[in-house]
């Protein structure tokens, strides 16, 4: 069966490549059984009947609605930490920049390349410009996932002193990371002592402007600010006010608006943390291989709509899976239709994510029509696919 695949944007060509022949690149909307996106907004956008999966090439997903497929039965994908190098390095490099005036300098022998004695003026101008070095500095870093935990372990081999915070941390990330770090429990010991401060989390209802006066005034006075997640986590009103009185230093932000490109020492960058051709890459294959795996195996890794499950590839003479609501007894409605038939299961795997959940059953006989008629008509069943039968 031809697999249609549609891009909503752009996708690194070193992704698409790893689509075999059953899969074909479409342009018809309507009818793809996979998404690749990147930025394209998708809120507005109708979600045809035969959409399986979206997959995003990359971290964010605020333009995909997510409650909205997880109702349809489309499992949405991201693909954390593939460009997680890219932000961290240009998060190393705004505190280099932030600790010395590069770009001040730069601009300094720019307006003076005219000057037959620059070399002899420049001595003279050179310390507006120097700045301090960030060994020794201490950086707070909120947020320990893929970025996080290697801004750290970078920062830590620049001889800085690294305190992390992330309550939500997972046990994969805690052992990547070096045991340098200082771990504390609440963000507001890191603005007590931190003369870096950079944020990595996603932007959540619980995380929007969570950087805001409050905190700002516990900060250290001339504190600097690495924003390379999202705008929004960031008060516009209350750092433009830190900036103006000097509890801010300076702030490194990714995302260009009317208000950031107007704030006082501030630098803005134009969304380039992933824009890497490595990230761009990176994010396009981790895409490609998460969507097959769901399409031809029933699993799923990475999605930010249902829950991880992974029964690696099907042994048996069969295997279905079920999109449904999290509720009680939906398990023993599913194992009651392959008893009605006489079909043994000989393995289950079921897991849930708030209000919905996912199970994977391999049978040891052939899966009929009625049977997946039969597991459609259970009450709260959303989707049910044969993968193999």
């Amino acid at each position: 069966m031809s697999v249609k695949v549609k891009c909503l944007n752009p996708i690194a060509e070193c992704g698409l490549e790893m689509l075999p022949e059953q899969y074909e690149i479409t342009d018809d909307y309507e009818s793809a059984q996979a998404v690749l996106v990147r930025s394209a907004v998708m809120h507005d956008m109708e979600l045809p009947d035969s959409l399986l999966a979206v997959a995003r090439a990359g971290a964010g997903v605020n333009n995909i609605p997510l409650e909205k497929c997880a109702e349809k039965g489309i499992v949405v994908f991201n693909t954390p930490g593939a460009n997680a190098n890219g932000v961290k390095e240009l998060t190393i490099a705004a505190m280099l920049l932030a600790a010395r005036d590069i770009v001040g300098g730069v601009e300094w022998c720019e307006a003076n390349k005219s000057d037959p004695d620059i070399a002899k003026t420049a001595e003279g101008a050179k310390k507006q410009f120097a700045g301090t070095e960030i060994k020794g500095k201490k950086l707070g870093i909120i947020g320990l996932g893929a970025i996080g935990v290697i801004v750290a372990n970078a920062a830590n081999r620049l001889g800085m002193d690294v305190y992390g915070c992330d309550p939500y941390i997972s046990i994969e990330n805690a052992v990547n990371m070096t045991r340098d770090v200082t771990m504390v429990k609440t963000n507001e010991e890191l603005y007590d002592i931190c003369d870096y401060i950079t944020i990595h989390v996603p932007l959540l209802d619980s995380t929007k402007g969570m950087l805001n006066k409050e905190a700002f005034d516990r900060m250290k006075d001339g504190v600097v600010i690495l924003n390379f997640s999202r705008d929004t986590l960031v008060n516009e009103d209350d750092i433009r006010e830190a900036l103006q009185s000097g509890k801010v230093g300076r702030y490194f932000v990714d995302f260009p608006t009317p208000t950031t490109v107007n704030l006082p020492n501030t630098t803005v960058t134009p969304h380039l943390g992933a824009s890497t051709q490595e990230s761009e890459d990176n994010c396009a294959k981790m895409a490609v291989r998460e969507m097959r795996d769901f399409i031809e195996n029933g699993n799923i890794r990475n999605s930010v709509n249902y829950p991880n499950t992974d029964a690696g590839i099907c042994q048996t003479v069969g295997r279905i899976t079920i999109l449904h609501k999290n509720l009680p007894k939906m398990l023993t409605q599913f194992t009651n239709v392959f008893s009605k038939d006489d079909i043994n299961i000989e393995n289950m795997w079921n897991k849930s994510k708030g209000n919905f959940a996912y199970s994977i059953l391999d049978v040891c006989s052939p899966i009929t029509d009625q049977v997946i008629a039969d597991l459609k008509a259970i009450p709260e069943v959303i989707r049910v696919r044969a993968v193999k039968r």
